[in-house]
């Protein structure tokens, strides 16, 4: 009978350390993990041959082909694109701005992006393509 109580007490697996490893890994991949704010539209980019990467994207404003414009998953007027960068850059300092604009939206929404993107403090934003 003591055998049999020892024995069921040696079996008893101890699972605090590897609930603190799971823990500190969670705590970790929290931390590092960058937030992209998404546009919300589904955009065709133009081809482009000398297209250059641009990894830190942290905002991705979106033109779509009905000359919608598209920020954090809603349609917002043109004259709000100021504000809204302006919020999200306080947000994440750091952050790059990129527009979307669809192969078939109008040059004339694009340029107005552009220079709201400009009053808001970005000096040159950036147009994503599809590279070749």
């Amino acid at each position: 009978m003591r055998r049999r109580r020892r024995q069921e007490e040696d079996t008893k697996i101890d699972i605090t350390p590897m609930l603190d490893v799971v823990f500190i890994m969670l705590i970790f991949f929290i931390v590092t993990a960058s937030f992209i704010k998404e546009s919300g539209a589904k955009v065709t980019k133009p081809d482009a041959e000398n297209a250059i990467k641009k990894p830190k994207a942290t905002v991705l404003l979106a033109i779509d082909e009905k000359n919608q414009i598209w920020l954090d998953r809603r349609v917002i007027d043109p004259r709000a694109i100021k504000a809204n960068i302006n919020r999200l850059r306080a947000e994440n300092p750091n952050g790059e701005v990129i527009v979307q604009a669809d192969v078939e939206s109008n040059a004339e929404t694009v340029l107005k992006v552009v220079d709201e993107l400009k009053e808001a403090g970005i000096d040159i934003p950036f147009v994503a393509t599809e590279s070749e």
